[in-house]
């Protein structure tokens, strides 16, 4: 806008594109999400970004619970990010790490997966199958999961205790970083076709969240996860990667203090629908919003209801 006058509605207009562009610092858990706007940035296309900030500011302004998000668009290089680096529990979000951590190791060791990594991996993903987790969780061990998140530049996520997979800690920019390994030409992950070959089947009743509102043309790579505690009420989640002729974005997110499942997936599917319509203005929509009758509300049985001992700390959940 320069430095010429700008008046009346039109002043007003560009202090509200203003202050939604800001940084803004981060609120505790179970405060309202309206008090972190949505900041989006694209240099190629600023009129983008301050609307696409503007939309996700206006669907989290009539939602409750605790919310972040993380987007990126190679085509336009538009990112938004809104607390992103607040730490969840994973749930079912952290199969996507303990695919990603076995497909790394088999190239580590130059070979294809074996037929009991095959046999584990494709459940885990496409059905969301625990007991796949859990064994690929035991095999891979601390050690080669850790190894795999520094290699791929995560910074806030934290595996859970022993057999806990799915209390692993983890942030939307995270998961944000390891869609990128799967969909950047450049990345190390060679057999990244075959992870998204897999994001890309996940059965219809699990294949709600970020693909709502998303255009015709479109693939989309997902994995969700639906889990209630005794603290922060449900945690829903949904990460994604939508990939398509000359076409590749990503949607990451994460949200707790739902008071039941069906309310977090619809405010994950309206912020979607608006990322999606800023994307992709005047294409024709694939999938709509999921009907409340089609959620189950029953966890995805990553982790258990209560707090877990020397784990879940009030303390540092009341900040994360």
């Amino acid at each position: 806008m320069g430095t010429r006058m700008l008046s009346g509605r039109t002043a007003i207009a560009a202090a509200v594109v203003s202050a939604l562009l800001a940084p803004m610092p981060a609120v505790a858990a179970g405060a309202s999400s309206v008090q972190v706007p949505a900041a989006c940035r694209s240099v190629l296309n600023p009129d983008l970004a301050a609307r696409m900030s503007r939309d996700i500011l206006g669907v989290l302004s009539s939602r409750r619970g605790t919310v972040s998000l993380a987007v990126h668009d190679d085509g336009t290089g538009l990112t938004c990010a809104f607390a992103s680096e607040r730490q969840y529990d994973a749930a079912s979000v952290a199969k996507v790490t303990i695919m990603e951590a076995t497909l790394r190791r088999s190239e580590e060791l130059q070979r294809t997966l074996t037929e009991w990594e095959l046999a584990n991996v494709r459940p885990m993903i496409t059905v969301s199958d625990n007991a796949a987790a859990q064994r690929l969780w035991g095999n891979l061990g601390r050690a080669v999961l850790d190894r795999f998140l520094i290699r791929v530049g995560t910074t806030g996520t934290e595996l859970g205790p022993a057999g806990y997979w799915g209390l692993t800690r983890t942030t939307a920019a995270d998961q944000l970083r390891l869609l990128d390994v799967l969909t950047n030409a450049r990345s190390f992950l060679k057999t990244r076709a075959y992870g998204l070959q897999l994001l890309s089947q996940v059965r219809a009743d699990q294949r709600w969240g970020v693909p709502a509102g998303m255009p015709k043309g479109l693939t989309a790579h997902l994995k969700n996860g639906w889990l209630p505690r005794s603290t922060h009420g449900w945690r829903v989640h949904s990460v994604g990667a939508f990939t398509g002729p000359h076409r590749t974005y990503r949607i990451v997110v994460l949200s707790h203090d739902n008071p039941t499942m069906a309310y977090g997936v619809r405010t994950i599917e309206r912020i979607a629908q608006a990322v999606h319509r800023g994307l992709d203005q005047g294409r024709g929509l694939v999938q709509g919003p999921t009907t409340e009758g089609k959620v189950s509300e029953v966890s995805d049985g990553s982790a258990p209801y209560e707090p877990v001992p020397g784990w879940d700390e009030p303390e540092r959940d009341a900040t994360s």
